[in-house]
């Protein structure tokens, strides 16, 4: 059966759109976002299932192109602290990405969702075949990890 492939266009255009403080801005052309969807996957995921698992080891990028996600942390007591709510054009998982860390939150769908994945290995042969486009990719993760951390650290939550 052959693949099916599908336009990054709505994803493109929720990302142009989203108009948040931590939204991810790269400085990217359509026929740039078309030259990354060939290192991405696409899923569809329902509403519930867990996307990112706090504590796991696992180097994925998500780029949402629709639905809802929330990101929450277990508590050492019983009960869970959510930290976030993230719309279309939202990336999450992007520290993963870079590190050999545990995920450090739980990435839940709130809504049936679509996502982008960008994995390690593909990240890496991206940053081989086209430099260029993964300084950007780098540089509009930066600014997005940048704003998280400063809105952490000013709610009082630990930056470890």
């Amino acid at each position: 059966m052959p693949e099916i492939r599908h336009d990054i266009q709505p994803l493109v255009e929720a990302v142009r759109s989203l108009n948040a403080p931590d939204a991810f801005k790269p400085r990217l052309g359509l026929e740039q976002w078309r030259l990354l969807q060939t290192f991405m996957t696409r899923h569809e995921v329902r509403a519930s299932d867990l996307l990112v698992k706090q504590g796991e080891l696992d180097r994925t990028l998500y780029l949402l192109e629709a639905g809802t996600l929330q990101v929450f942390v277990n508590q050492p007591k019983p009960g869970v602290s959510r930290l976030s709510i993230l719309r279309a054009g939202s990336v999450v998982g992007e520290a993963g990405l870079f590190s050999d860390q545990p995920r450090m939150a739980n990435v839940e769908a709130m809504t049936a969702c679509v996502v982008w994945a960008l994995r390690g290995p593909r990240y890496e042969e991206l940053a081989a075949r086209n430099p260029a486009l993964t300084l950007e990719l780098v540089r509009a993760a930066a600014a997005v990890m940048g704003v998280r951390m400063r809105a952490n650290i000013e709610v009082g939550q630990a930056v470890s």
